[in-house]
């Protein structure tokens, strides 16, 4: 039986909804999640909740995490700005594996206002269900860090 990635899970006010539908998706599939908030549609700042995301998958305590914002750049910033965080913006399923397979990509950021939540669901799916190849890919994954 294959072993369910830990998720880290975070959102702004414009990525709350978003947020709530994929924590049930997450739910139904089976992952085992922490909800990092927002916890309300009202106005929040993007960097108080994808700190934290990041911070959890940096120190490993998740396996992947999913941040979402109105564009998905906001979160997508901020978390590359820790140390062994590689977030990808993925508005489709195919951005998604791609950022999994090739870059090794450990949070996965979402642009609430451009993708239809049966979307963000696929996108997460293919996601979280693909792993990175190494080989060539090892390679330059490893030249990321400063």
């Amino acid at each position: 039986m294959k072993m369910m990635p830990k998720i880290a899970i975070g959102a702004d006010h414009a990525g709350f909804e978003l947020k709530e539908q994929v924590r049930e998706w997450l739910t139904r599939s089976g992952f085992e999640y922490k909800d990092f908030g927002t916890y309300a549609p009202e106005s929040a700042d993007y960097p108080d909740f994808a700190h934290p995301v990041a911070s959890a998958v940096e120190k490993k305590e998740f396996d992947l995490g999913i941040l979402i914002c109105g564009s998905g750049n906001g979160v997508c910033i901020t978390a590359n700005k820790h140390q062994g965080i590689r977030a990808a913006l993925a508005w489709t399923e195919e951005l998604a594996s791609l950022a999994r397979q090739h870059n090794d990509a450990n949070i996965l950021c979402l642009p609430a206002r451009y993708i239809s939540s049966d979307l963000a669901m696929k996108i997460a799916d293919k996601f979280l269900n693909s792993a990175f190849e190494g080989g060539r890919h090892e390679r330059r994954v490893n030249k990321i860090a400063c």
